[in-house]
């Protein structure tokens, strides 16, 4: 079973002869879809196997019939390692020129590792789950309603259709899988976990990013020297969901630290800054600061420390 970061040549022949066959290949558009990890900070693990994602819409001249095949070879990935990164699932698939209102993923199984009871538990979609690590022990059920069978529904961003034109050079969409709001334990005490997805597609060109700079304010320094430094604290990035992502701080400048959060949707976001274990900090900005993502567009926030104690 193929991993994510291994579909190269093997993913590409097969996407790129499925589309030769059907649609000829002539006014046909490339497509590429991007599948990325929103905020989250609680699970150890979140492994799926994909095993089709298609488009749902309609074809230039062939109204109703929209379902364009972009992946048919099954793909197993941990969601988690998608945070602030975004990993080709499929590239350059050829997709005939149309209106499309949703992509859908088919997943036939997964599992989630999870910190409970002072441990940490696996729950799987079966206990022979093949994504399994060798030797896992199962602790419980973890359910995909419909998953399987009709596919899980990705919308577009704001509900907008796609349009894929003969003019596209490359069309890039983006997947924004959100773990944290995605898996949630069963009500009562049945020890069952079950995945409601939070899926959101968009247009690569309209995704944002969120940049957070950190800088000491002037004639400020560490009270004891070396104890700690502004590569010691975090920026935390806060969607509108509640899922959150957690960024250390790097240094471009000797005097200015950034933390950048990229491939973000279009949205309202808090920011807030994080200190290393101890140190107590203000900043000139009220915290949580709020920074909104337009389409295609950069956001800042700017943090200044007025103290810092210990």
């Amino acid at each position: 079973m193929s991993s994510l970061r291994q579909l190269t040549s093997s993913l590409l022949m097969a996407t790129g002869l499925l589309f030769l066959a059907a649609c000829g290949g002539g006014d046909n558009a490339r497509v590429t879809l991007k599948l990325t990890d929103a905020p989250g900070d609680t699970f150890e693990k979140a492994v799926v196997t994909i095993s089709k994602v298609y488009l749902k819409g309609d074809v230039d001249g062939e109204e109703g019939k929209g379902d364009v095949v972009l992946l048919s070879e099954p793909v197993t990935t941990d969601l988690l390692t998608l945070a602030n990164d975004a990993a080709d699932l499929v590239k350059d698939a050829e997709v005939p020129p149309g209106r499309y209102k949703e992509l859908r993923f088919v997943i036939t199984g997964g599992y989630i590792q999870v910190k409970q009871d002072g441990g940490s538990r696996i729950f799987a979609t079966s206990p022979s789950y093949e994504g399994l690590p060798e030797g896992a022990q199962v602790d419980g059920d973890l359910q995909m309603p419909s998953a399987a069978s009709s596919g899980l529904k990705v919308k577009f961003d704001k509900d907008a259709d796609v349009t894929i034109t003969s003019d596209d050079d490359q069309k890039v969409i983006l997947v924004d899988f959100d773990v944290a709001q995605s898996f949630g334990k069963e009500a009562g005490n049945s020890g069952k976990w079950v995945m409601r997805p939070v899926i959101k597609g968009a247009d690569l060109q309209f995704s944002g990013n969120v940049e957070v700079t950190l800088q000491l304010q002037d004639g400020l320094g560490f009270p004891v020297p070396g104890t700690a430094q502004l590569s010691g604290f975090s920026a935390v990035l806060v969607n509108a969901d509640g899922s959150r992502e957690t960024l250390p701080f790097t240094a471009t400048t000797s005097a200015v630290f950034v933390a950048d959060f990229k491939y973000l949707l279009p949205g309202t976001y808090q920011v807030d800054v994080v200190a290393p274990e101890g140190v107590s900090f203000t900043t000139d900005l009220a915290r949580p600061a709020a920074a909104t993502v337009g389409s295609g567009a950069e956001a800042h926030v700017d943090f200044t420390l007025t103290s810092i104690g210990f």
